[in-house]
C-alpha cells in the first residue's frame, strides 16, 4: 500500500524546516492567508533540498483570519484570486527549476468547496484558466471532488490525521469539541485503523469508510512534527510506503 504523508506549510507559524523533510507531498501556501513571496521562495528551497512535491494551498483572501472565515464574495473575484495565487507560486517554482505538481485549497475555502457547487466551479475554472490539468486534493466524495472530475480533473481523496470528522464524514468545525487532535499516540492509532481498515472514527466514535491517497498533518498543529515523524515511523512498520501521489 501506497500513502503520501503531506502538511500545509510557509505560513510562518510552523517548524518548516524539520517538517518539511517527513513529508511526501508540501502544500505551499501561496502568500494570500499568510507568508508572503520570501516565504514561498524558503519553503520551495526546503521541497526542492529534501525532494519533497510541492502543491500549491491556496485559499480565501483574508490574511486577518488566517483562511479560516467563509467570504462570500463573486464567482469572478474568487476566480481572479485563486487564479494569481497559483500564478504566483508557479512563478517561484520555475525560478528555482521546479514546478507546481497538485492543488489544493485551504481552510474555509476547503470546506465550502467541499459542499458549494458555485464555489466549488469558481475554483476550478481558475484551474483551468491557470494552465494544465494538475491534480485537486480534496475531500473524499465532495463537491469539489464530484465537479472537479466533470470536468476532467483528477481529484485526490485526502484524509486529516489530526482532525476531526463529523459522522457524514465532513471535518469537524475549528470552534467545536474534537476538531484538533494533538496527542500524537491518538493520532497515529487513528490512522494506522483507517489504513488496515478503511474505516475512520468521526467525534462521536462511528466509524465511516473513508477512501483517500493522501494523509495531512497541519503545519500549524502543536507538535506537528513529532506527529509527522510517529506516523511515519507507525505506517513504515505497517509495511505501507511513503510516497508523494503526483
Amino acid at each position: 500500500m501506497r500513502i503520501d504523508l503531506n502538511a500545509d506549510v510557509g505560513e510562518e507559524c510552523g517548524d518548516d524546516t524539520a517538517l518539511i523533510p517527513l513529508l511526501t507531498s508540501a502544500n505551499v501556501c501561496c502568500g494570500v492567508h499568510a507568508g508572503g513571496p520570501e516565504t514561498m521562495r524558503r519553503t520551495v528551497a526546503l521541497c526542492l533540498k529534501h525532494a519533497v512535491t510541492i502543491g500549491a494551498h491556496f485559499s480565501y483572501p483574508d490574511r486577518e483570519h488566517f483562511g479560516r472565515r467563509e467570504l462570500d464574495i463573486p464567482a469572478s473575484e474568487l476566480r481572479h484570486s485563486v487564479l494569481e495565487q497559483l500564478r504566483a507560486l508557479d512563478c517561484i517554482a520555475r525560478s528555482a527549476g521546479t514546478e507546481v505538481h497538485y492543488l489544493k485549497a485551504h481552510g474555509a475555502l476547503y470546506n465550502r468547496m467541499a459542499r458549494d457547487p458555485a464555489v466549488a466551479d469558481a475554483v476550478i475554472s481558475a484551474m483551468d484558466a491557470f494552465g494544465p490539468k494538475l491534480p485537486l486534493l480534496t475531500l473524499p466524495g465532495s463537491v469539489a471532488m464530484q465537479r472537479a472530475e466533470a470536468a476532467g480533473i483528477v481529484a485526490v481523496g485526502e484524509a486529516f490525521a489530526d482532525r476531526g470528522y463529523q459522522d457524514d464524514g465532513q471535518l469537524q468545525p475549528r470552534d467545536m469539541p474534537g476538531a484538533l487532535l494533538t496527542d500524537a499516540g491518538e493520532v497515529t492509532s487513528r490512522a494506522l485503523a483507517w489504513v488496515r481498515g478503511g474505516l475512520m472514527q468521526s467525534v462521536s466514535g462511528r466509524a465511516f469508510g473513508l477512501e483517500a491517497r493522501s494523509l495531512c498533518v497541519h503545519g500549524d498543529t502543536p507538535g506537528a512534527v513529532e506527529m509527522a515523524a510517529a506516523l511515519r515511523a507507525v505506517l513504515a512498520d505497517a509495511g505501507v510506503e511513503l510516497k508523494a501521489f503526483a
